[in-house]
């Protein structure tokens, strides 16, 4: 099983904001889609860094509601982790919970695919063991 599988079931849509928006404008794209988490693309198109929720409370724990009017480039992440479309599900399960994130561009070579959230993985792997027991059972039914 690999990110390639559950990029095939999710689809590829991504959702972004610019450097230069507001956080009050990247906070509602964020409600508008019902998404934890939006990639930031600087001028040229290219993954600048990612903005999350949990950015976006961490920032109002520290300033107030005067940060949703400065720019998400000063609250997001700019070192972005990302992943390959051949990375297996297992890994990528490890790696989000060892660095604690929760949303993963998915880049092949400089190519943005996607992206996939801990919410997908999950369910893709819930869903393949759901196929396992099924099958066992099968098995076991028809001897």
């Amino acid at each position: 099983m690999s990110v390639a599988g559950i990029l095939k079931t999710k689809g590829t849509t991504i959702i972004t904001a610019k450097v230069g928006d507001s956080v009050s404008v990247a906070s509602a794209i964020l409600a508008d889609h019902n998404i934890g988490a939006v990639l930031v693309l600087d001028s040229v198109g290219q993954v600048a860094g990612i903005l999350s929720e949990r950015d976006i409370v961490a920032a109002l724990a520290r300033s107030g509601s005067g940060c949703l009017i400065v720019n998400v480039e000063d609250l997001m992440t700019r070192n972005v982790i990302v992943c390959k479309p051949s990375d297996s599900i297992d890994d990528i399960l490890l790696m989000m919970t060892e660095k604690r994130i929760r949303h993963l561009p998915v880049m092949d070579d400089s190519k943005l695919l996607g992206v996939i959230s801990i919410g997908d993985v999950v369910k893709h792997r819930m869903d393949a063991v759901e196929q396992e027991a099924a099958a066992m059972r099968d098995y076991i039914a028809t001897g």
